[in-house]
This record gives structure tokens, sequence and C-alpha cells, in this order.
């Protein structure tokens, strides 16, 4: 799992290995709320997770070998 900007400011990490059952991308939310608090919320409620290369706001997406935790970004 890697953490980018607003993400790793709130896991207070850029990486670090995570194990969740069921593998989903709604458990693995679910963990990080936990594990990380309201900080982790906050960026997750309009961030998105990048499972193997694609962009998942699915509950229900299986996790696959490589996640990445985005924080939303702003155009410009």
């Amino acid at each position: 799992m890697r953490y980018f900007a607003a993400a790793a400011e709130s896991a207070g990490v850029e990486e670090e290995r995570v194990l969740v059952e069921p593998a989903t991308v709604g458990r693995l939310q679910e963990d990080l709320i936990a594990r990380h608090g309201p900080g982790m919320a906050r960026v997750l409620r309009n961030g998105s997770f990048l499972v193997d290369g694609v962009v998942s706001r699915r509950p229900e997406q299986a996790l696959g070998v490589q996640v990445d935790v985005l924080p939303p970004f702003a155009g410009g």
C-alpha cells in the first residue's frame, strides 16, 4: 500500500503492508479509517484507490497486488 500527499500525511507513512479480509476496497477503507483515524476518513471521503493501476471507488472491488491511496486532486 502506498500513500500520496494528504493520504501519506494522515497515515504518517508513505508505504505500509496491509492485509484485510475480505480483500475488498470497502474493507480496506474501513481498516484504514480504524487504523489512522479521522484524518484518513477525510482523505478517503473524496479520494480514491488505485488497484493495480486502475482507479476504483467501488466498495466491492477486489484488491490486487498493489494498492495506492490517492487524495482528492484539484483541477486547474
